[in-house]
């Protein structure tokens, strides 16, 4: 996170309600491409418009970078992820795999 915020300032967006994080977002720029992963919402505080709220959010942070094109990273296998990402407006992009190799 440190790296994150040294590097890349506002890429962390986060909803908050009295001092309490509700939900968190990363919205990364790489120079070609925006990317949002790792959105989370508090269990409790889910479908109250927090988490697409946060979306948004990154949409105008990445947008305002020069982003014309935004990939949502998620698990194949959250399906509730996956139906809130298609609401969202981000389909499965069926044709593009993606590859990782940790090293």
């Amino acid at each position: 996170m440190q790296r994150l915020l040294a590097t890349t300032p506002g890429s962390l967006l986060v909803a908050e309600a009295d001092g309490v994080i509700l939900g968190a977002l990363i919205a990364a720029w790489d120079g070609w491409r925006g990317n949002m992963y790792r959105l989370a919402v508090i269990s409790e505080h889910r479908r109250a418009g927090i988490g697409l709220a946060l979306v948004r959010a990154g949409e105008e942070h990445l947008h305002r970078h020069g982003a014309r094109r935004i990939t949502a990273l998620v698990s194949c296998e959250d399906e509730v992820a996956a139906g809130f990402w298609e609401a969202a407006g981000y389909p499965q992009d069926r044709e593009i795999g993606r590859r990782v190799r940790n090293l």
